[in-house]
């Protein structure tokens, strides 16, 4: 197949050209001879970007990660690659160690099997070691202490399935499990935090390497208590931001692409099941939300997830925060690749690179998503 007349959005450059795809990869970026006897498509001057990499989502499509079945992940799957989402990493939160046990083998078993949909790339776990004062849409009745023991009883049979953990470096214990996890390979992070800007930095030393929802459920900078935001700011770990106007106002997010750059943010979307669906009554770990008016709450009025997609975070971050187009695309594909390890074959349009190709137009509405090069979506 060769997708011709696109704009092909590269990492530091956005060039006209077109793309012949083989068994499932890129298998030549403008090919010198195009053969009529393969099928081709014509892009008609819409963009070609790297797909999408959600490395932060509970669910979508009126399903959720902690449902614990292969059903809930393959739809939510199916439900976010209409949006240009190629692969994810489906968000536990904060329940029992067997319901969360019971997620991650669910989402061990799709990743082995395959969606029909976007691709599983493993679990991000947020909870249970966090701390109960930033507890967020967290439901602080299953915290349990930061250990081995614990982790290891929550993820029995699913190790080599964990990509990320969300932790709270100042809760006693995380220390050990911070550096037990990062001998293992797992990312750890930090959010549902109020970890001091000392406290932060200690828990960066003992191996945290990202940050969890920036700016949400974590201390603040101030002048004189820069809190967990600075210590993001004043290091060199990356982090993640929910682009949807509502989490973050668009000053505070132009603020942070131009202290982190944007080779050090990722977009994510921290989507739950009532993303794509209608303002009503929905759930996030066993408790009730609300959505209404693009913003999903608990009853206390805490925010619960978002219902953003990843094509929006991208519109929204290239018309409201003076990034460049193929910046914003790196933060929501190449980044999020770099995050769980996949950067060598994942998240550019580059010879030898899986197929994971997304066509959309000037606005960023979604016209095409390719996954290994198989139309998952065509509108």
């Amino acid at each position: 197949m060769i997708i011709k007349n696109c704009n092909i959005i590269y990492l530091n450059k956005i060039e006209k050209g077109s793309v012949l795809i083989k068994d499932g990869k890129i298998d030549k970026i403008n090919p010198e001879v195009i053969n009529n006897d393969q099928e081709i498509i014509n892009a008609e001057d819409l963009f070609l970007s790297p797909g999408f990499i959600d490395v932060h989502i509970h669910g979508a499509g009126g399903y959720d990660t902690m449902d614990g079945t292969e059903e809930a992940i393959n739809n939510i799957a199916k439900t976010i690659v209409k949006h240009g989402t190629t692969s994810f990493v489906p968000t536990t939160m904060t329940m029992s160690i067997e319901d969360i046990h019971k997620a991650v083998t669910a989402v061990k078993a799709v990743k082995e099997k395959g969606s029909d949909g976007a691709i599983v790339l493993g679990a991000h776990l947020e909870g249970p070691f966090i701390n109960p004062k930033a507890i967020g849409a967290q439901n602080p009745k299953y915290l349990i202490k930061p250990c081995a023991e614990n982790y290891d009883k929550m993820v029995a049979g699913c190790e080599d399935s964990i990509v990320s953990i969300t932790v709270a470096p100042e809760v006693p214990g995380c220390h050990e499990l911070i550096e037990y996890l990062s001998s293992k390979g797992i990312t750890c992070r930090m959010g549902h935090t109020k970890a001091t800007y000392e406290e932060a930095i200690e828990g960066i030393k003992c191996g945290i390497s990202f940050g969890t929802h920036l700016f949400n459920a974590m201390t603040g900078f101030t002048h004189r208590e820069p809190g967990t935001v600075g210590a993001i700011f004043d290091s060199n770990i990356t982090t993640e931001t929910i682009a949807d106007g509502v989490h973050i106002s668009y000053p505070a997010l132009r603020i942070t692409y131009r202290q982190k750059t944007t080779d050090n943010v990722l977009l994510i979307s921290d989507a739950m099941m009532a993303c794509c669906m209608d303002d009503g009554d929905y759930s996030l770990g066993g408790q009730k939300v609300i959505l209404k008016n693009n913003a999903a709450r608990l009853e206390n009025g805490a925010l619960a997830g978002s219902v953003l997609t990843l094509d929006k975070a991208v519109k929204n971050v290239y018309e409201n925060c003076n990034i460049p187009l193929n910046e914003a695309v790196k933060m929501a594909s190449y980044n999020g690749a770099k995050h769980c390890g996949i950067d060598d074959h994942k998240g550019l349009i580059k010879e030898g690179y899986d197929a994971d190709l997304v066509l959309f137009d000037k606005d960023i509405n979604v016209k095409k998503v390719f996954v290994k090069g198989m139309l998952k979506f065509s509108k």
